[in-house]
């Protein structure tokens, strides 16, 4: 029948979503092989870093402290803000701001200042 395949295909469009950094690689191929096409990627390293938020405030902050964290640890990592919000449903985040590292949420529903995100970085061994 031809309904069988609807359910597969869904799962696998999210399994299959692209990195957001200029490596074209998926951050799933990345994250789980330490190889991926990202050429700075060490083991459990971080390619890309994603805020999904509503545009509010406290989104838009979350964003600068992101950018800043990875600045002041003088990383040559993308920043995204994602305001879209099918793509934050995706993630499954249901408080905002939120942060995400290669394609995995790692805080939800609070700000979290620059030395905070440096400290979840250092915790991923970047």
């Amino acid at each position: 029948m031809a309904l069988s395949g609807i359910g597969r295909k869904r799962e696998e469009e999210k399994k299959a979503s692209a990195c957001a950094c200029s490596c074209g690689g998926s951050a799933n191929e990345a994250d789980n092989t330490g190889s991926g096409r990202c050429p700075d990627l060490k083991e459990g390293g971080i390619c890309c870093i994603k805020v999904p938020g509503a545009g509010c405030k406290s989104c838009h902050r979350q964003y600068e402290y992101a950018k800043q964290a990875v600045k002041d640890m003088g990383l040559s990592i993308e920043v995204e803000y994602i305001t879209d919000m099918q793509k934050v449903m995706e993630y499954g985040v249901m408080s905002m701001p939120a942060l995400v590292f290669n394609e995995k949420v790692v805080s939800m529903g609070r700000v979290l200042k620059a030395s905070d995100i440096a400290a979840l970085l250092r915790r991923q061994g970047v």
